[in-house]
């Protein structure tokens, strides 16, 4: 019997290309898994209790004015902020993020021009927050009917100013002490002249070199409906008491309102509280404007997801949260920090018919 041997076969080329493809197919797809991904993801960060303690160290505290005992807890709210220039977040990362209803995907360029550093966001971030504590301190005072001196000095001018030569006339460290006739000492009253004379040049009057000097300042509007000077402002203030706010690793201007509120409950006999747990964020103005602030969903979903049943909202973030606010806690919109107190307030004495005249924020 003879033994029979076949002749191996030889790969045809197209099967040997079809193998070729679908091998760097894969490598591609391996490799687009390691590539940085051009989102920012925001997801909740944690919470601070601004009448309480860090490691023993109360977050607030309050020298050359009587302070009480507080209740409860009054928690500023905070958002991780992953992606360059502080961090890398990868494709897989971000496609998890938009399937997930706790976190909000954002495009880089958005955020942060090209070319921004990390050290630069830093800087940022730490700037913002220092401005947040100054401009919560005036609030709380003014809320408290407590004087304070604050001046508006000239920091630089956006290309608008410049384009209509505001910067020919005003120089970076005058000091503004009066628009319209009328002496100002805040951003409000600046705010109040240049919307009044709506389009039509503003006199202001400026200290330069312990000179005054009074010119008339070209105004221009936004698309927001508001008109403008186009001046960058620099608050300084001199308050009646020091207050010491001490809070770590935390950046931004969001703090304000709760700051805010914290002073006001320490610096108060009755407890604002009485004994509830509340959450909130928002900008403030020195006159108790709450300003809007970025990340406002993953901030009513972290203070849920820590047992907090009351969260206060800047008003013009309330369309924000249509949808996304989670069963369990109540959301209350709010203009100022008198508003936000009286919320706090009305919700400690159980005031049913003033919480039912509040307008909905959020479902």
């Amino acid at each position: 019997m003879t033994e029979r041997t076949q002749k191996p076969r030889r790969p045809s080329l197209r099967r040997s290309l079809q193998a070729v493809a679908g091998t760097s197919a894969l490598m591609i797809g391996l490799v687009s898994l390691l590539l940085p991904s051009p989102y920012l993801v925001e997801s909740p960060g944690p919470m601070f209790n601004t009448i309480g303690e860090i490691e023993d160290q109360a977050v607030i505290s309050v020298s050359g004015e009587q302070t009480y005992p507080t209740e409860g807890s009054l928690n500023l709210t905070t958002v991780f902020v992953s992606g360059a220039p502080t961090s890398t977040v990868r494709v897989p990362d971000a496609a998890l993020g938009w399937f997930n209803p706790g976190t909000d995907m954002q495009p880089h360029e958005l955020i942060y021009p090209s070319g921004t550093t990390a050290e630069q966001v830093q800087q940022q971030n730490t700037a913002a927050m220092t401005s947040s504590q100054d401009l919560a301190v005036a609030a709380a005072l003014n809320e408290l009917g407590i004087d304070y001196e604050q001046e508006l000095s000239v920091v630089d001018f956006t290309a608008e100013a410049v384009e209509v030569g505001t910067d020919d006339q005003l120089q970076p460290g005058d000091r503004v002490t009066a628009a319209a006739g009328s002496s100002i000492t805040g951003l409000e009253g600046l705010r109040d002249a240049v919307n009044t004379a709506a389009g039509q040049p503003v006199a202001l009057t400026v200290l330069r070199d312990g000179e005054e000097l009074d010119y008339e300042v070209p105004t221009y509007q936004e698309a927001d409906g508001d008109y403008y000077v186009g001046i960058m402002l620099e608050n300084e203030f001199a308050f009646p008491v020091d207050v010491d706010i001490e809070l770590d690793g935390v950046g931004g201007p969001s703090a304000g309102l709760m700051f805010s509120l914290g002073l006001v409950d320490s610096m108060t006999d009755e407890s604002m509280t009485g004994g509830e747990d509340w959450a909130g964020t928002g900008t403030v103005d020195p006159d108790g404007t709450v300003g809007p602030i970025g990340g406002i969903a993953q901030k009513v979903v972290g203070a849920h997801s820590q047992g907090i049943g009351n969260f206060l909202v800047p008003a013009a973030n309330c369309p924000e949260l249509d949808g996304r606010v989670p069963d369990g806690i109540s959301t209350y919109a709010v203009a100022d920090v008198s508003e936000a107190r009286a919320i706090v307030e009305a919700v400690r004495d159980t005031d049913e018919d003033f919480l039912a005249g509040l307008e909905p924020c959020g479902s």
